[in-house]
């Protein structure tokens, strides 16, 4: 037995400003990509993936009982107790969704009356999406939006307006003739942990310094930026995503390694890239943007980068 393929997912832009209601642009990185199967000969992952799995079908059961969606808990259960796991190329703690596309194909495979890709979404089907989503990721998160399963269940990019409007979006087509500038991600060789960056923005969220900054610097500039990338406005989304990299470098210090504090400042002196957030930060990926790619690299040279987008 072998599922379907789910593939990680990116944030572009709206890390921790999407749970204050600011803008967020997801899209599907196909690089990075997981399914369900069973074998007869499970390695160690295996086993580990089908443990866990075991205790995400007990959850589900809570999900069921709230009402919002119903499970064919009999065939999960009789699946999972065949050995069934959770395939994937999509590293853990490193912001590219990996519990996402697991809840995405356990969706797909046992959700009864599933809302599926190919009938009209209307908004209202992809707020119950997300919300169903939300509540089987949380699980993994504690807390959870539901947008990296949305996102990996429909493969398309989706544009986050605000907490009760979403859509899928449109991107400007990638050039890879004569375009320089790229969208890449660089690995910071430490794993992060979701949960507890989540609570450290949630203990500053009480101050209120750091609220105001929220909503005047940095929701300010992620909505520009959203704006930018989807017209295509390459001269503005740049001035906004170095501003963006300077207010998350002045107040998102513990998210950012430790190590990459001094690589993050001298991209903003230099122009030859910006970093920012990939996810809840605190290791895996950071994300850069560059208008030239050749500085970018040599810039960084090391440093191991992957290329998500071309401009």
């Amino acid at each position: 037995m072998k599922g379907p393929l789910f593939y990680s997912k990116i944030l572009l832009f709206g890390e921790y400003g999407i749970i204050k209601d600011s803008k967020g642009l997801s899209i599907p990185y196909n690089f990075y990509k997981g399914a369900l199967k069973v074998s007869d000969n499970p390695g160690e992952e295996a086993v580990k993936s089908n443990k866990s799995l075991q205790e995400f079908t007990n959850y589900l059961e809570g999900v069921q009982s709230k009402g919002v969606v119903s499970f064919n808990l009999e065939k999960l259960k009789e699946d999972v107790d065949a050995g069934m796991y959770f395939d994937s190329s999509i590293p853990q703690g490193y912001g590219v969704g990996s519990s996402g596309a697991l809840v995405a194909a356990i969706y797909d495979k046992y959700a009864e009356d599933k809302i599926t890709v190919l009938e009209n979404l209307t908004r209202d089907k992809l707020l119950k999406l997300k919300e169903i989503f939300g509540l089987m990721e949380s699980f993994f998160h504690g807390s959870s939006s539901g947008l990296d399963p949305l996102n990996s269940y429909l493969s398309l990019p989706i544009l986050i307006n605000s907490k009760d409007n979403i859509e899928p979006a449109g991107i400007p087509s990638q050039s890879v003739d004569h375009k320089k500038g790229a969208v890449f991600l660089l690995d910071s060789g430490i794993v992060g942990e979701t949960a507890p960056m989540v609570s450290i923005f949630m203990e500053n969220m009480k101050q209120e310094g750091f609220r105001k900054m929220l909503k005047n610097q940095f929701v300010k500039h992620t909505d520009a930026c959203v704006d930018d990338f989807l017209k295509g406005d390459i001269k503005s989304l740049f001035s906004n995503i170095k501003q963006l990299s300077n207010v998350v470098l002045d107040n998102f210090k513990p998210m950012i390694p430790q190590q990459f504090h001094e690589l993050w400042k001298k991209g903003i002196e230099t122009n030859d890239y910006y970093l920012k957030l990939c996810g809840s930060g605190g290791g895996g990926y950071i994300l850069g943007f560059t208008q030239d790619l050749d500085k970018a690299q040599s810039a960084l040279k090391d440093y191991k980068l992957e290329v998500v987008y071309n401009f």
